[in-house]
């Protein structure tokens, strides 16, 4: 402790407890002689690279910079944000009181400044952070350019043709112009959005027909099939129903629930090396190489519903394995049963590959986000800033933050969340509606919690299972309902 404190001018330590350790990194609140402190330890090989974390530090500095509630890290004597000590790489950040808060405990109004503030967080990174990276020595072209992780790299944000003319003009005239944005007006919206993003009015509440589940030839009350909307990448998925938390908790790391709100590996979980696929453990996602892009890496597959049946068969057998049966037993053979009956009703429906990517905070959920009263202080844990469907993690956000106990939306508090969403950052109702497809889609096809529990010993998720899997099926039956609630 001695010599990491030497690294900066933080005073001498007087305690160090450790504070709820969440799934990647531990934490510690730190008092010394000079006052109270969170210390980070990057403890997960996966995100403990130190140039990996200067980058995510230097996202956070610039978006604080703009009026994000964000908490950058401290730098030490040298200026630099990441001490090396030992091996082991850590950040010191100022410690500051807040309370994690879910859906339940906001009102509509705070619901929809939480949309907002989501929207301003991915406004303000395509602002922040590079779309075109040079390589050492490269000349600088015309476009955004910046640093990533040493190579060259291009965000190319749309991947894919647009599938209709709606779409096509949606990009002409409103998503293409969050880019065009200056610095001056992405800080005045990170500025204001606590005190406008509350309102109903919504400029493009005009949706164009056939958007939803119903539309476009589905049929009626059944998830709309891939070819009706611009649809968009895979990316990671969260599940549960957070619990309630109180305690203080630091900026720089969350005070995690004691099960988690998603896996901690949760990128293209459903490709060989998810805890979701049949063929196992987690593993570092491979960054492209020999590629000068981005938008050259082909873009992740959505879940097999094959290699999800597959997945079924085997958690049926741990579940008959498991003796004497208990009633988490009899639940897990409800819902694998119920969830592979589902799947073969709408297994045409798996969406196809590609979409519209940008910077991304990559692990929104309640537990990432601290409250100062009635106010967010603090959005945390930047460990997954990263490049994925923007929209897709607006949705997953608000599956986690709206999911109520018996396992159906708050759906008037979702609309709200992605009115104020659509406005800041952007995004078009028919990029909604095609990430709300995909979500769904990933919800059908997770196991993750019933992996947990029955290939690893670990219960930590046990009591998020029954809302989560309720989730699934109530959000299938409901299909059109939730995704008017996203675009309307």
């Amino acid at each position: 402790m001695g010599a990491l404190l030497r690294q900066y001018a933080a005073g001498s330590a007087l305690t160090c407890d450790p504070v709820d350790q969440g799934l990647l990194n531990r934490g510690y609140r730190l008092a010394t002689t000079r006052g109270h402190y969170f210390l980070k330890h990057h403890f997960d090989p996966e995100t403990a690279d130190p140039a990996a974390i200067a980058r995510q530090h230097r996202a956070t500095q610039r978006l604080a910079d703009l009026g994000v509630p964000v908490a950058p890290p401290l730098p030490g004597r040298d200026g630099r944000t990441v001490a090396v000590v030992g091996g082991h790489a850590y950040a010191l950040h100022p410690w500051v009181d807040g309370r994690h808060r879910h859906g339940g405990q906001l009102s509509t109004g705070q619901c929809g400044r939480l949309g907002a503030l989501l929207g301003v967080v991915h406004a303000s990174l395509e602002r922040v952070m590079p779309t075109r990276c040079r390589a050492p020595g490269e000349r600088g072209g015309g476009e955004h350019e910046g640093e990533a992780d040493g190579r060259h790299l291009t965000v190319r944000r749309d991947l894919t043709a647009p599938r209709d003319l709606t779409a096509a003009r949606e990009r002409a005239g409103g998503r293409e112009g969050t880019s065009g944005r200056d610095l001056t007006a992405v800080r005045e919206g990170a500025a204001a959005w606590g005190l406008t993003a509350g309102r109903g009015e919504d400029a493009d509440r005009g949706r164009p027909a056939g958007q939803c589940g119903s539309g476009g030839g589905a049929r009626q009350g059944e998830p709309g099939r891939p070819s009706e909307a611009v649809h968009h990448r895979d990316a990671g998925r969260h599940n549960g129903t957070p619990g309630r938390s109180e305690a203080a908790t630091p900026a720089g790391a969350s005070a995690k629930p004691s099960a988690p709100a998603e896996p901690p590996h949760s990128a293209d979980a459903h490709r060989p090396n998810h805890p979701n696929h049949p063929a196992g453990r987690p593993q570092p996602q491979p960054r492209p190489t020999g590629s000068n892009s981005l938008a050259e890496t082909p873009p992740a597959p959505s879940a097999d519903p094959a290699d999800t049946f597959a997945l079924i068969d085997e958690l049926l057998a741990h579940v008959r394995r498991h003796q004497p049966t208990d009633a988490f037993d009899e639940l897990a053979r409800h819902r694998l049963l119920e969830r592979r009956a589902l799947l073969e009703q709408h297994a045409d429906r798996r969406p196809p590959p590609g979409g519209s990517v940008g910077w991304v905070h990559g692990d929104f959920h309640p537990f990432n986000l601290l409250y100062k009263g009635d106010a967010p202080a603090a959005i945390v844990d930047w460990d997954r800033l990263g490049v994925q469907p923007r929209a897709e993690e607006a949705v997953r956000g608000a599956a986690i933050f709206f999911v109520r106990p018996t396992g159906t939306l708050d759906l008037p508090k979702a609309r709200a969340y992605a009115r104020a969403y659509r406005r800041t950052a952007g995004a078009t109702p028919s990029e909604l509606a095609a990430a709300v497809h995909r979500v769904w889609w990933e919800r059908l096809n997770d196991f993750w919690m019933l992996r947990w529990h029955y290939e690893r010993g670990d219960t930590r998720a046990d009591s998020q299972f029954p809302a989560a899997s309720a989730l699934a099926v109530w959000w299938t039956r409901e299909y059109d309902a939730v995704c008017e609630a996203f675009v309307g």
